[in-house]
Order: C-alpha cells, then structure tokens, then sequence
C-alpha cells in the first residue's frame, strides 16, 4: 500500500494592486502641456518710441584752474603770483560767472603750508559757488 503523499504547496498569489498606473496619464499632460506652450502667441513686453536721431554732441575741453599755495602763503593762479586774497576772490568770482562752464580748480598746496591757507582759498572757492574743485599732490602728506 502505497501511502498517498499529499503535496500541500503554499503558493501564494500576489496581492492586488489596487493604484492607478499613472504613466499614461503623464504622458496625455505632457502632451498637452506642450501644444499649449506652441500655441501661445508670444508676449513681447516692449514700446515702440520713435527717438530722433541726432548728431553727437561736441565735447567741450573743460578748463583747468591751477591754485598752489607756497610754504609762505603765497597763493599763485596758474604760476601767477597772487598779491592778496583780494585778488584771489575776484578771479574766482570770474570764474565762477563763466557763461559756457566753470573750470576745474585744482588747488595744490606745499606740505608746509598753513592750514588756514589752503581753508581759506577753499572756503572762498565754495562761498562763490565753484563746484570742480579738487586737491592735487595729496601724496606729500601720506607721510
């Protein structure tokens, strides 16, 4: 007698996927997401002037001032000694009253100089309303 061999096999069945395969689904969007990129008109964000054309503006050499201040107080206008600060405030105030520009002023002053010197040609050179001022030779005073 033969015994009956009962072969229980425990093969189990995959569970059920119960999600949506989306792939597809991407794919439809993707699509349509590009015929609507294609079927934009462009938006140009720009405005038409009509500007007139012109020639280039001529550059006007702009003058320079030279003002040194000697270690004496001797102020000199363009290597022009200076007899008083009288002198001074009259060539600036000419200056200043210039119909085309004012120049560019540069004051150089000696690194012995007195202070009250060189604030005062400033000071004069503000109270008549020259605005090109500057200060030249500065490097004899990084010392």
């Amino acid at each position: 007698m033969m015994k009956n061999k009962i072969l229980l096999h425990t093969h189990e069945e995959p569970a059920l996927m119960m999600d949506i395969n989306t792939t597809p689904l991407i794919d439809v969007m993707l699509v349509l997401l590009i015929m609507l990129i294609i079927t934009i008109p462009l938006q140009l964000h720009a405005i038409d002037l009509k500007i007139p054309i012109q020639a280039p503006a001529a550059q006007i050499q702009s003058l320079i001032v030279e003002i040194s201040i000697d270690e004496k107080g001797g102020i000199r206008w363009n290597e022009q000694l200076l007899s008083d600060e009288e002198s001074l405030n009259a060539l600036l105030l000419s200056a200043a009253h210039e119909p085309d520009h004012q120049p560019d002023i540069h004051i150089q002053a000696h690194a012995q100089a007195r202070y009250e010197t060189v604030a005062s040609v400033l000071a004069n050179a503000q109270r008549h309303g020259l605005k090109k001022l500057s200060i030249a030779g500065t490097e004899a005073f990084a010392k």
